[in-house]
């Protein structure tokens, strides 16, 4: 069985330079934010982000959970559930 990796393709290949401020411009990007790598032999890698807002609750989903708490502790709870069928 041979496997193959492939090697990425070139899409654009351009020199530049770096300005007054020590800061390089990428042409036509696609992304606002990248993720940079410097290795030790000089190489420079840029991976793609893309920034996301955290995770909200909703304001339904919270006030189940303090309805769900309350009832905890009014002791409004049903039967343990048996998981043993579960365990390895």
């Amino acid at each position: 069985m041979q496997v193959t990796t492939s090697s990425p393709i070139s899409i654009r290949e351009y020199d530049a330079k770096l300005d007054s401020k020590k800061r390089l411009t990428l042409r036509s990007s696609n992304f606002d934010y990248y993720h940079v790598q410097e290795l030790d032999n000089g190489v420079i890698v840029l991976e793609p982000r893309e920034l996301t807002a955290p995770v909200q609750i909703s304001a339904n989903t919270l006030s189940m959970m303090d309805q769900s708490v309350k009832n905890l502790r009014a002791g409004k709870v049903s039967k343990p559930l048996d998981l043993s069928a579960f365990k390895d």
